[in-house]
């Protein structure tokens, strides 16, 4: 299967996560720090709209074992961006677009296990393509987004925001 990448995503292997992460599947799940969460079998996928929240969520996931990169390539976990695909050498995951339906336009960038032969796109449960980052094509260089982003409101440790 393949699962969703939108703004950049931070991509992890399974028996990664089971091996090293304190209290396994279930564990990982409910700490998740927002709501971006898909996976297959083989892999998971966590969303997050800036740098420095990816490079903090990689530090976490570092500490409890999983390892980023090993010889300059990816091992536990691979950072993809959803218009540059993985950021570091990664021999275990392949990326590409995927179209959700039969308008050839309405495609999303996806990862999935390299050799993998299953093609249905696993999306986060909250996740519509209607007004998506990949339906809008939007993108945020970094910078103040002050003017282009507004803040909406909190859903506990989430702060949802709206492009303007």
């Amino acid at each position: 299967m393949a699962v969703l990448i939108e703004a950049i995503s931070v991509v992890i292997r399974r028996v990664a996560i089971e091996r090293n992460y304190p209290g396994a599947w279930g564990a990982f799940v409910r700490d998740v720090p927002n709501q971006t969460l898909c996976a297959d079998r083989d892999i998971a996928r966590v969303g997050f709209m800036s740098p420095s929240d990816v490079g903090a969520y990689v530090m976490y996931l570092e500490g409890l074992g999983l390892k980023y990169k090993e010889n300059g390539k990816a091992k536990d976990l691979v950072v993809v961006d959803q218009q540059q695909g993985p950021l570091v050498d990664c021999d275990w995951v392949e990326y590409g677009y995927m179209n959700i339906d039969d308008k050839s336009e309405n495609r999303v960038a996806v990862c999935r296990l390299c050799g993998s032969t299953e093609s249905a796109l696993i999306t986060p449960d909250v996740w519509k393509y209607e007004g998506s980052l990949s339906h809008s094509r939007v993108f945020v260089p970094s910078g103040d987004k002050s003017e282009i982003i507004r803040f909406l409101r909190s859903e506990g440790n989430t702060q949802v925001k709206k492009f303007i």
